[in-house]
């Protein structure tokens, strides 16, 4: 056959050939297409399909946990309180049984109720209020507070601090002079008698109701001469009550009395005469602690005021209290 027959005759198969192929192609992408279609399809679908699923299971684990945490809760305090029961008294949180008896006597004998006739006296805040001193809470404030800090507050809380050290060694010497020493401090004959009837008034209600082994035999060597401070010392050591806290029972005791008795004369509220005990806490406190380091050296009074309220509240005209 002639070449160029040849040629003429050959050009369709090429074209077939080469059309098929590219047919073939067309449809292998089109296969693959719609095979990679359905596959992602597939792929989405069984995501949406179990997205919910792993969604839902922390929801289910969390409605679970919420159900059994007051379960647990309940548990942890039935196990804590029964723990508390289990524990033994003396912990941190309570006091032993000395404390507790030591804490029981100095409320009951430095309350306002113990029969000592202290709502008689006022310790010439009477003449005060007379003479215009003291008109309001402050200036009873300012007035309590120098009688603390510079006057009789001070100095009993002085001879109370020795009288009790006297009393817990047994030294029966010592404690005489102290009590005597106390007896002969008081500025003015009505400070005198009201320091001295509280506190006889104290000792024998003490030996009535408290009476304690040895505490005859150190009321016997004051040889009488028994004045407040010295009176609760003596008892206070007899029972082998801390020297600290009787220092600071006896300074609120003493200055909750001042504030009745100038509640009764201005007169204050019961408000503004908690309010005047509460801003006399840190005197209290300050007081206290130097009558702790104190020796007898160290006693002295600056308040001459107070002390010529004391003498002169006996020529009052009216009088509602005994100093």
């Amino acid at each position: 056959m002639p070449a160029a027959a040849m040629g003429t005759r050959r050009k369709p198969i090429r074209i077939v050939m080469l059309t098929m192929i590219t047919h073939r192609t067309t449809m292998a992408a089109t296969v693959l297409t719609m095979t990679t279609v359905i596959t992602i399809t597939t792929i989405i679908m069984t995501r949406t399909a179990v997205m919910p699923t792993i969604t839902a299971i922390p929801m289910l684990m969390a409605a679970s946990k919420a159900r059994a945490r007051p379960r647990r809760l309940a548990v942890a305090r039935a196990r804590a309180v029964k723990q508390a029961a289990a524990q033994p008294i003396g912990g941190h949180d309570a006091m032993n049984e000395s404390e507790a008896a030591a804490l029981y006597r100095l409320m009951t004998w430095l309350s306002p109720s113990f029969p000592v006739g202290a709502f008689s006296w006022s310790s010439g805040i009477e003449w005060a209020v007379e003479a215009g001193d003291i008109v309001d809470a402050a200036s009873l404030r300012d007035w309590l507070a120098a009688m603390l800090g510079q006057g009789p507050g001070f100095c009993d809380g002085v001879l109370l601090a020795h009288a009790h050290r006297a009393a817990s060694s047994r030294d029966e010497a010592g404690l005489r002079e102290i009590a005597e020493l106390a007896s002969a401090f008081s500025p003015s004959r009505e400070r005198q008698l009201e320091t001295s009837a509280q506190g006889r008034a104290f000792i024998d209600i003490a030996r009535a109701a408290w009476n304690r082994e040895g505490l005859d035999r150190m009321v016997a060597c004051c040889d009488g001469a028994i004045v407040y401070p010295i009176a609760v010392a003596v008892v206070c050591a007899a029972h082998e009550i801390p020297l600290a806290i009787t220092m600071q029972a006896f300074l609120h005791a003493l200055t909750s009395n001042w504030i009745s008795a100038g509640a009764r004369l201005i007169p204050l509220g019961q408000t503004d005469s908690q309010r005047v005990l509460a801003m006399l806490e840190p005197t209290v406190a300050s007081t206290a602690k130097r009558a702790l380091q104190a020796s007898l050296e160290d006693l002295g009074s600056a308040t001459f005021r107070a002390d010529l309220a004391s003498m002169r509240h006996e020529t009052q005209y009216t009088r509602l209290f005994r100093s």
